[in-house]
């Protein structure tokens, strides 16, 4: 099993974040591009601004390297027309992946009917543009029974709007990596959550962002049936190491 091709390589901080220039910030985020080009990763995963950087360090390194990008990060509130415009720059730009943050909180309050066109519209736009799309759902905010009931409603949006054969470009993801839990609770996948997604998003892939921290929690992650999984700490799970990263 190559873990690296299961491995999107993420680095999602903005400068003040990072506590770093901009100028610092970008050099980090070449420095994450020029390991997941030589590592061998399926995808590197940065914002939005770095997308034609990155593409254009990796045709000079005539890599196989995909980019992906976030799309309403971290919150997903966005009204639909900015989720629009920010997948459009992505494509324009070159993103391979499109992952977008699903308005959780409007789940949470009942609105359904806005949840639903915004995957529908989402995934369109991703899906005509030849574009892998992930809803992130946000995990640590949702409970149990709000897991089940998001990942079937992502699931139930595409089987009925979309032919089988785009099934495999659509992902249901677990977390942003940026979402503030009580008590240090964890903010992102556990085998209990990944394993309700599973189970409720089906046909559709299951990607894994948050709380995989060695070589062996990917092994599990990907013997459970997750197509991706999303860490800032790669190079370390790759090598067969643990990182303290949240994410």
């Amino acid at each position: 099993m190559n873990v690296k091709q299961y491995l999107d390589s993420t680095y999602l901080k903005t400068a003040s974040q990072a506590g770093l220039t901009e100028a610092e910030n970008t050099l980090v985020v070449k420095k994450a591009i020029i390991e997941a080009i030589h590592e061998g990763f399926k995808l590197i995963m940065i914002r939005p601004e770095y997308v034609v950087l990155a593409k254009e360090m990796i045709l000079k390194s005539n890599s196989t390297l995909l980019v992906g990008t976030v799309i309403d990060f971290p919150e997903g509130k966005s009204d639909l027309e900015i989720k629009i415009k920010e997948a459009n720059k992505a494509i324009e730009d070159g993103a391979d992946d499109l992952d977008f943050v699903c308005n959780y909180e409007a789940f949470k309050n009942g609105d359904l009917a806005l949840v639903k066109q915004e995957i529908l519209i989402g995934t369109q736009i991703g899906l005509a543009n030849n574009k892998t799309v992930k809803w992130i759902i946000e995990v640590a905010a949702l409970n149990e029974t709000q897991i089940i009931q998001l990942s079937a409603l992502i699931k139930n949006v595409v089987i009925s709007n979309f032919k089988e054969e785009h099934y495999s470009s659509v992902f249901v993801k677990s977390s942003t990596g940026f979402y503030k839990t009580e008590n240090d609770l964890p903010n992102g996948a556990t085998i209990p959550t990944i394993i309700m997604m599973l189970e409720n998003a089906s046909p559709l892939s299951v990607k894994a962002a948050g709380g995989v921290r060695s070589y062996e929690d990917a092994i599990e992650m990907i013997r459970l049936g997750v197509k991706r999984i999303g860490t800032s700490a790669a190079k370390a799970i790759a090598s067969g190491g643990n990182t303290p990263n949240q994410y």
